[in-house]
């Protein structure tokens, strides 16, 4: 494998073949407020190179067969060309406005049930900075939402970077191992243990340092479809501390397990920790771990949130649905139950945790009269 010195490189240039030089100067100069940087020969020009908005163009002659494209991000794209959003340079270039921060979008959740097995669906994919994925909701819930059991085979530093999401909410769970990570504004690098959670609120630069081997992670976040972007100039952690800034009308939350306090759960004979996202989203996401108090004999219930995920963590138990055959999980199983359908958990191991995310926070749980659920 051939070594580069990487400190030699100095600039880099898109080459984009032109053969009728002055008019597509004066089209990307006066038009679009690109800089000439050179320009030769001085006695015939035929080549030149210009830069603007973060890139560096040199036009040359070639082939005009395909002259390429230049998207252009623009605070307000209909006030810089009169009102016209895709242009063509006189060498054949394409030019598209774009609008710079394009609004998020959320789309309007599809209310299925999904059952994703540990032991049938254990299929992970390598993604970014070397960690492997499992998806948990294989239908997005018509895009609104993606979970992913997230691991690092091997313990170490983390080829991460400094980078955020453009998303609405995201959370991570750490449900094994541990890894050491650093957020803007929120102090020196710390780290996260089995039980622990973070809430990342949006556009939040943070990165992933180093973990222990075979660290796992349950991630939760709304969009589906949502950019993740590298921040190259932020260096983490940043000199400015600030544990009450909203980002985007959030709070970063950091939640340790072995500081929480357990209170009484939905569901009869549970007992559950709240993470606290629900008050740091201001009401947006309801987080929760739950478990069984002694043998609990649960009635069943419904719900009218908007989503309602969970994930076994350890132990085993019966999830019963309505119109549905009982079905056995056990750890790494996970499971959505759409408004309305009545469902239950029976025949908990003592051993049992399962963590909860709904969407929103507050929602109203149903209890049903005993005997009034599967085939009522």
């Amino acid at each position: 494998m051939t070594t580069m010195d990487k400190n030699n490189i100095q600039t880099a240039e898109m080459s984009v073949p032109c053969n009728n030089l002055n008019e597509t100067l004066q089209f990307f100069t006066d038009k679009l407020g690109f800089k000439m940087e050179s320009i030769a020969p001085a006695e015939k020009p035929s080549l030149a190179v210009i830069s603007g908005y973060g890139i560096r163009i040199r036009l040359e002659p070639g082939n005009n067969q395909d002259p390429g494209s230049i998207n252009l991000l623009c605070s307000e794209p209909a006030s810089v060309a009169d009102g016209k959003l895709k242009l063509t340079a006189p060498n054949g270039t394409r030019v598209s406005l774009i609008e710079a921060k394009s609004s998020l979008n959320i789309p309007k959740v599809k209310k299925t049930f999904v059952l994703t097995k540990m032991k049938t669906s254990d299929q992970w994919s390598e993604g970014r900075a070397g960690m492997w994925y499992r998806d948990l909701i294989p239908d997005r819930q018509g895009g609104y939402v993606v979970a992913s059991h997230i691991r690092i085979l091997h313990g170490g530093p983390v080829p991460d970077y400094v980078h955020y999401h453009k998303i609405l909410f995201q959370m991570i769970y750490c449900y094994k191992g541990w890894a050491r990570l650093v957020y803007e504004d929120q102090g020196e690098p710390f780290v996260i243990e089995a039980g622990d959670c973070v809430l990342q609120p949006p556009q939040i630069r943070h990165q992933v340092l180093e973990s222990s081997p075979g660290m796992e992670v349950i991630e939760l976040t709304c969009p589906a479809d949502h950019e993740t972007c590298v921040d190259h100039e932020i260096k983490l952690p940043t000199s400015l501390v600030d544990p009450e800034r909203l980002f985007n009308g959030q709070h970063f939350i950091r939640h340790e397990a072995a500081k929480a306090e357990w209170k009484p759960w939905r569901m009869e004979g549970f007992e559950a920790r709240d993470i606290g996202i629900a008050s740091a989203t201001d009401g947006l996401v309801g987080v929760r771990v739950a478990h069984p108090v002694g043998q609990p004999q649960t009635g069943f219930v419904s719900h009218d949130a908007d989503l309602l995920f969970m994930f076994l963590l350890n132990g085993s138990a019966e999830l019963n649905c309505d119109q549905m055959d009982s079905e056995l999980l056990t750890a790494g199983d996970s499971f959505i139950v759409p408004s309305s359908m009545k469902h239950s958990l029976s025949k908990c191991s003592e051993d049992m945790d399962v963590l909860e995310v709904v969407l929103p926070a507050e929602f109203n749980t149903i209890h049903h009269p005993k005997g009034v659920g599967i085939n009522s």
